[in-house]
């Protein structure tokens, strides 16, 4: 694939990767920046396995899938492509094991489902509600950074964050994202061209990656 041959088919160092404008942006080229909005959660929320957290769950058609989706009242905290249900709700309840579950769809979840099925038509900022170190908050908002059809290796993200030789700390970052596609993990690949290692599989990765540079090659030849 053409995307794998070449990373960087539109400059991504420098200011370019961090400023765009929203009257440039597109539905096949934005940048998830503009559509969300972190909220880190406080060490009650996080620690003692989520005990002071009220979750609601449920499962949802994608474009790429069934997907898991559980939001607090601050936002989405949780989204998994989930080919198998009880594995999913298992692998959720490993991240959050003394949480409150709820299975119930709110309007946090819709407008995070609405996103990945790229209906943007009157959308509201996404609340992501997050548990990370400082380090991963970091990597993930130069993931949010990324346009759709773009793809950066490890090493340029840790150019990103002013941590150049922190490359595997980069990908460890990345793998301990619990946030399918809002936070576009799968846009990083390895520096050799490889797509690399996905949480939710390397098939569906080069599936999204393959759709994304569709859809901007599409947009460029209008």
């Amino acid at each position: 694939m053409e995307g794998q041959k070449h990373l960087n088919e539109e400059n991504l160092e420098g200011p370019t990767l961090f400023t765009a404008l929203e009257s440039e942006i597109s539905h096949k080229g934005l940048l998830h920046d503009l559509f969300m909005e972190i909220e880190r959660m406080t060490i009650e929320e996080s620690q003692n396995g989520g005990q002071n957290l009220l979750l609601n769950f449920n499962f949802s058609p994608t474009l790429f899938g069934d997907v898991l989706i559980v939001s607090s009242t601050k936002g989405i905290c949780y989204l998994a492509f989930a080919d198998e249900q009880q594995t999913a709700l298992s692998d959720l309840k490993l991240q959050f094991p003394k949480a409150t579950f709820s299975k119930n769809t709110d309007e946090i979840q819709q407008n995070a489902i609405s996103f990945l099925n790229q209906d943007l038509r009157n959308i509201a900022k996404i609340k992501l509600h997050l548990k990370g170190t400082d380090f991963q908050l970091k990597v993930w908002e130069v993931l949010l950074k990324i346009r759709s059809g773009q793809l950066l290796c490890y090493g340029e993200i840790a150019k990103a964050i002013a941590r150049p030789k922190a490359s595997r700390a980069v990908g460890t970052a990345i793998g301990s994202n619990l946030i399918a596609f809002l936070i576009p993990c799968h846009r990083v690949i390895q520096s050799s061209g490889k797509f690399g290692g996905y949480r939710w599989g390397n098939a569906r990765k080069s599936a999204i990656i393959g759709w994304e540079l569709a859809r901007k090659n599409s947009d460029i030849g209008r």
